[in-house]
């Protein structure tokens, strides 16, 4: 199993708007392309800067699979969150391997 992990932090202004942003559209749209099996976003509780910061985690069975989904539609996406959130968040991605 592969954790794909997406860590943003996020300006304090719009961060109830991205927030509902990730509940309602985006993460729903990641789940739509049917390369996920599951998904879950957790806040950082121990935040050393001014912004507030998630992680949005998704599971998927291989690197093949995520590396296909990079390829098809990871683009798009995040080009629609840039073009809502410019410049008022930051965000990096890890990708893991679930040992047990």
């Amino acid at each position: 199993m592969i954790l794909y992990n997406v860590t943003s932090s996020i300006e304090p202004a719009v961060a109830d708007q991205w927030l509902d942003y990730m509940r309602s559209t985006h993460m729903p749209e990641v789940m739509e392309t049917g390369f996920f099996l599951k998904s879950q976003l957790c806040r950082l509780l121990n935040e050393e800067n001014d912004g507030i910061t998630y992680a949005a985690q998704y599971y998927c069975l291989s690197v093949e699979q995520l590396d296909e989904y990079q390829r098809l539609c990871a683009p798009a996406l995040r080009a629609d969150m840039e073009a809502r959130f410019a410049g008022q968040y930051v965000s990096f991605r890890t990708v893991l391997e679930v040992v047990e």
